[in-house]
């Protein structure tokens, strides 16, 4: 309480002199200024009475930063001032950053403020102080009170080039001690038994520092046993990194044989990889345009592949129900294939009768028009006897040519009947053509109808066939994508250490990497290709074996 009591008097001397003097001299400070140092040293004793000792590997750290640190929670203005204070490269102590802040918070004008902030949380300050400090008690808030009366200063202090980690705060009495003698008399005698008290605790402090330094003392002595043993080990690291150099000039020339070896054989695979190049390139055109191809159709089955890829779950149960389903379609096929067979025999059948009709109708045709002819050159011979038998009639002279004649007319309409005979028979015979015309007729039709049944069943079957290929394709796709979820076992890399395909030992210069198809790891040059597959939305990497493969089953279903 004493203590408390003696720092709460030097609190306010030293204010009253910093403000006489800052009136005396002007309201703008510099650091030189003798009064304001001494009242950041009376501050820092009032922040440090009654703190809490913090122990650690290195030794006892008692630093009043702690509780300034607080503010920064509890008052979102001074966290420039705390980042300022950290980012400050010269202060390697609690006790300068401590020092900082306190100047920033004056040139602010909010010293007071900030301190009444922690004044009035003492719950949390109680982890940083003992109950009967200075900041847990009434004279805490006084001090705070006092501390307004600064705000009328302007302080100009630089903090670049200030060693703040090293300056020994004593407290100068002979500045209050003037101003104790230019008291008044009434107030004299309590103004020195103050300074008395003062002289006390200065001496007490002493005390303190004094076996502060004699901890100290021991500190260095562990310190410089602790070099020695460390020059110790330098010697002998030093030895280790003379062995450890000769190690590497031999490591280096090794190097050197391996880095010209390894030249050579760079300039010949690139001899190798110039004629492999230009062969690569001739092959590529054609695989270019080939994969253009392949490409597009890639694309249009990628949409089916996604929805496949989703339902690849249920397929997998529903996979013994579709090979039935492929059982019985192979069956219709089949059934289908042979009712086909049977329709063409019927229509290589109909062809046939059509031609025989159609050689019946040119040859019923043929003899009709020769009877035809036949009946107009009997009419012909008839229209010239009636014509002879009208001049024998008017010829009444020739009796005897007449009585030829009239026999002649009677063998004539002998034959005319005949002819008429004939006639009505081949008019028989040519209405049963034309019955036979109106037959081919209707069997044309029925053969159109026929050929019509017959187009639309091939229709059919073709899009059966090209269903049921589609089908394969996606059952094959299917089974690809199982075994490469199943059978494809994804290696890992602590597994492999040779490269699958060329065997060649990895290393930093030739890395790993997995074929996205068959999970195996092969390096760079043997995995350089990139295709899509069923399980990946974009082109992935695969190796040349399954490229080459995959290209080949490509190309085959494109050409079914």
């Amino acid at each position: 309480m004493e203590e408390r009591v003696n720092l709460m008097h030097m609190m306010k001397l030293s204010i009253k002199v910093l403000l006489q003097s800052a009136l005396s001299l002007g309201r703008s400070l510099d650091a030189d200024h003798a009064p304001l140092q001494q009242f950041f040293v009376v501050l820092e004793h009032c922040l440090k009475h009654g703190l809490r000792v913090k122990k650690s590997f290195i030794g006892q750290n008692k630093s009043f930063f702690g509780p300034l640190e607080l503010v920064e929670k509890l008052c979102p203005e001074a966290s420039d001032i705390a980042t300022s204070v950290r980012n400050l490269p010269e202060l390697k102590t609690a006790v300068g950053r401590g020092r900082a802040w306190l100047y920033l918070a004056l040139m602010q004008k909010k010293l007071a403020d900030y301190l009444k902030v922690l004044v009035d949380n003492k719950n949390l300050l109680s982890e940083f102080y003992e109950p009967e400090a200075l900041m847990m008690e009434e004279e805490g808030t006084v001090i705070v009170g006092l501390l307004v009366g600064l705000n009328v200063l302007d302080a100009n202090l630089c903090l670049k080039g200030e060693d703040l980690d090293s300056q020994v705060g004593v407290i100068d009495f002979s500045l209050y001690i003037k101003d104790v003698q230019d008291l008044d008399g009434g107030k004299e005698h309590e103004r020195i038994t103050d300074v008395l008290d003062q002289k006390n605790y200065v001496e007490e402090l002493n005390r303190h520092l004094s076996c502060t330094v004699g901890d100290l003392q021991t500190k260095i002595d562990g310190l410089e046993k602790t070099n020695s043993k460390l020059q110790e080990e330098l010697s002998a690291a030093t030895d280790r990194i003379c062995s450890l150099q000769e190690e590497q000039q031999q490591l280096r020339e090794q190097n050197e044989l391996i880095r010209e070896k390894s030249e050579k054989s760079v300039e010949i695979t690139k001899q190798d990889t110039k004629v492999e190049l230009e062969t690569y390139k001739q092959t590529r055109q054609g695989l270019d345009e080939m994969y253009n191809d392949v490409w597009k159709q890639l694309k249009q089955e990628r949409k089916a592949r996604l929805e496949l890829e989703k339902e690849l779950e249920l397929q997998i149960g529903m996979k013994t129900e579709m090979e039935i389903a492929m059982k019985l379609l192979e069956k219709d096929t089949h059934e289908k294939q042979d009712t086909l067979v049977a329709l063409r025999q019927q229509l290589e059948e109909v062809k046939a009768i059509n031609l025989q009709m159609f050689h019946k109708v040119q040859n019923a045709e043929s003899s009709l028009q020769q009877k035809n002819e036949v009946i107009t050159s009997f009419e012909e011979k008839t229209n010239q006897v009636m014509s002879s038998m009208k001049q024998m009639e008017e010829s009444a002279s020739l009796e005897k040519e007449l009585k030829s004649e009239k026999e002649q007319r009677q063998a004539l309409q002998r034959e005319l009947q005949h002819e008429k005979d004939t006639s009505s028979l081949l008019r028989a015979e040519l209405q049963q053509v034309e019955g036979l015309k109106k037959e081919l007729r209707e069997l044309q039709d029925e053969k159109a109808e026929l050929q019509k049944i017959c187009d639309e069943q091939e229709q059919a079957l073709q899009e059966m066939g090209l269903h049921l290929s589609q089908s394969k394709l996606k059952m094959e796709d299917i089974k690809e994508v199982n075994k490469a979820l199943k059978g494809h076992t994804w290696l890992k890399d602590d597994e492999a250490t040779h490269c699958k395909q060329c065997e060649k030992e990895f290393s930093i210069s030739r890395r790993k990497h997995h074929c996205r198809n068959c999970g195996h790891i092969f390096c760079n040059a043997c995995s350089s290709n990139e295709l899509a597959l069923p399980s990946y939305p974009r082109p992935v990497r695969v190796c040349d074996s399954c490229h080459t493969l995959l290209l080949q089953r490509c190309s085959s279903s494109t050409s079914s």
